[in-house]
């Protein structure tokens, strides 16, 4: 049997940023936990395409205002809001207010699988 090494306490921003921006992705399997996240400030107009996970997903809306399509049904939240997907169900958003919006997408699995429509 492999040990997997796991790093214990603080998780810091600075280990987790995606590209130059503010935007983390927190993969839960690398730090002993059950779930995985992302963290992103998106402009407007901005969010990922349509995709699918094989486990549910949740949407904290931290700040702004944010369109989630699931499936054909597209609905909007604001800050303080929490949506849900479930498993294999296609979904995506996108920033729909004036300003900057910050969501934490919560997978609920240690490790993040997406699939893109354009990858079916």
């Amino acid at each position: 049997m492999t040990t997997i090494e796991i790093p214990e306490g603080i998780v810091q921003p600075d280990a987790i940023f995606m590209g130059a921006g503010p935007s983390r992705r927190f993969v839960g399997i690398e730090h002993g936990a059950d779930i995985s996240y992302f963290y992103v400030e998106n402009q407007p107009g901005q969010g990922p395409g349509m995709h699918w996970h094989p486990y549910s997903e949740t949407w904290v809306v931290l700040e702004g205002t944010v369109r989630i399509t699931r499936v054909h049904e597209t609905f909007t939240a604001s800050a303080g809001d929490t949506a849900t997907v479930a498993a294999h169900v296609l979904h995506g958003f996108v920033n729909a207010g004036p300003g900057l919006l910050r969501i934490l997408w919560i997978h609920a699995s240690a490790t993040m699988i997406q699939t893109f429509l354009d990858e079916d």
